[in-house]
């Protein structure tokens, strides 16, 4: 959908201040590094709404979820090799500024236990994903209670399965007689990571439609908005050393990434102001341009993972021992997945590439991230509602239309999801 399409829509359902345009997603940014740390950034707990209370007469039974693993160190290790290979050889040669020097002291007894551990749930990670299976049973304690199963499926990564095993600690707690399953397999991913599943089911386009033809790529829209020489200059005398590394550009890449991570690990900001606000806040809106540009196009390749919350779902439906599907895997299947859904408007393809940020903002899929579908059942009108809970937050489908609040029909999700699967066949 376009801007304008969007906008009537939301215009029609009166409900325009939950899902319209951030216009202050920039002020958000400046006034928060954990958002300015977009994806590499630690969950966010505090300033949540309070959740609503559903329509009359309707009760919770089931949940479906998808979760990004916690907090982690750096997913790779050149995070951590390119940054000191390149501080390191400019101390030797003498040419760090004395931020630099600064930076250099400090990282060289930082760097290398999380070098160590790249890729690893860190402990914060593990409190993250237990507080969030604490929200979600002390909301919904009718799902859980009794003889009740939960099934969860894990992305084969050690993350992910610590993430799921704190998840479900959380749950037991509040039931002991809970039966939980949990599972880590190959076979597994086909759900967990659709697009890179080991014998996929389905193969859907990254492009289904040209709708993003009109816009800038990421690289070019990185270069239009990023003067690497103002950072390089906070650390190197002489820029004409960077130049000469072949490291130059991953230098820049994983310095931010590096800055925007280290907290998931560190209990103390001790790289904080290596690079200036405004300089961290243009380098978010450059990655949140680049996860919109993937993620966007990528929306249809996880068409498998919204069949499977379907079909679970409808399982659930006929099975009154089942509570909830929990599944844990990454950051780029759950940001695609929101787009897929259009949670909050965030598959809005903008007109300009400056619009882009206030209408999609990667803060939202920080470490942790999760989005839950809760279903409602009313017995006497033998009728299903459903609402999305996005980061402890209700999340609206503007291209539905509410039965009340953000409470919607299932069925119309369905529907609404049949002709998304029926427009983009199999390859």
């Amino acid at each position: 959908m376009h801007i304008k399409t969007i906008l009537t829509v939301v215009l029609l359902l009166g409900c325009s201040a939950v899902f319209a345009q951030q216009y202050d997603a920039l002020d958000q940014v400046r006034s928060d590094w954990r958002k300015a740390a977009a994806m590499e950034g630690p969950h966010r707990f505090e300033d949540k709404a309070p959740l609503t209370r559903a329509p009359k007469g309707y009760k919770p039974f089931y949940i479906d979820h998808y979760g990004r693993h916690g907090s982690r160190y750096s997913y790779t290790d050149e995070t951590y090799r390119v940054i000191q290979s390149v501080i390191a050889k400019a101390h030797e040669e003498g040419v760090l500024t004395p931020l630099g020097e600064d930076f250099y002291r400090k990282y060289e007894d930082f760097y290398f236990l999380p070098l160590l551990n790249t890729g690893y749930l860190t402990d914060l990670g593990f409190e993250q994903h237990k507080r969030i299976g604490q929200f979600v049973y002390d909301n919904f304690p009718e799902v859980f209670k009794g003889k009740k199963n939960v099934e969860a499926l894990s992305s084969v990564a050690p993350r992910c399965i610590v993430s799921m095993s704190s998840f479900c600690l959380s749950l037991k707690g509040g039931n002991p007689g809970l039966e939980i399953h949990q599972t880590s397999n190959t076979s597994g991913m086909d759900i967990i990571t659709p697009p890179d599943g080991p014998s996929r089911k389905r193969k859907y386009a990254l492009v289904a439609t040209d709708s993003i033809n009109h816009l800038m790529s990421e690289d070019e829209f990185y270069k239009s908005i990023i003067d690497g020489n103002s950072v390089y200059s906070r650390f190197f005398i002489d820029t004409a050393f960077i130049s000469r590394q072949k490291e130059k550009e991953d230098f820049l890449f994983y310095l931010v990434q590096f800055l925007n991570g280290y907290r998931n690990y560190s209990k103390e900001a001790i790289f904080d102001g290596m690079l200036t606000n405004e300089q961290m806040t243009m380098a978010w809106e450059a990655s949140n341009y680049g996860s919109f540009y993937y993620d966007t196009r990528a929306r249809y390749r996880m068409i498998p993972l919204m069949e499977d919350f379907i079909v679970k779902a409808e399982d659930a439906f006929k099975d009154p021992s089942k509570a909830a599907n929990l599944r844990f895997g990454h950051d780029y299947i759950l940001e695609a997945f929101t787009c897929l859904l259009n949670l909050n408007g965030c598959g809005t393809i903008p007109e300009k590439e400056s619009d882009v940020k206030y209408w999609f903002q990667s803060y939202n899929i920080p470490m942790a991230a999760t989005v839950f579908f809760v279903f409602y059942r009313n017995k006497a009108k033998d009728d299903i509602l459903f609402k999305v809970i996005w980061n402890e937050e209700e999340a609206r489908l503007p291209q539905l239309t509410p039965v009340e609040g953000c409470y919607y029909r299932w069925t119309d999700f369905t529907a609404w999801a049949s002709d998304v699967i029926q427009s983009h066949p199999l390859l």
